[in-house]
């Protein structure tokens, strides 16, 4: 079965050789400081980006409720 080769693989490899050859070799990283920190970055982010999306959705369902109920007043108007 051949190796998998995942993006970051190949996003590593175009950044830097030497970089894909040490992780592929197991070497151990020395920023591994900076690196926890961009990976909790990444996670607040993430975070961030899902709770917009719900917020959204919430909105829109907000709006669709709010035309229906607009839509059975005026009906019952127009009705009297």
């Amino acid at each position: 079965m051949p190796p998998i080769i995942r993006a970051s693989d190949i996003g590593t490899y175009l950044y830097c050789r030497r970089a894909w050859m040490y992780r592929k070799d197991g070497v151990e990283s020395e920023n591994r400081a900076e690196m926890a920190t961009g990976t909790e970055l990444h996670r607040r982010h993430g975070r961030k980006v899902l709770a917009a999306g719900l917020l959204r959705a919430l909105g829109l369902v907000l709006l669709l409720i709010a035309m229906i109920l607009l839509v059975i007043y005026l009906t019952n108007s127009f009705l009297k």
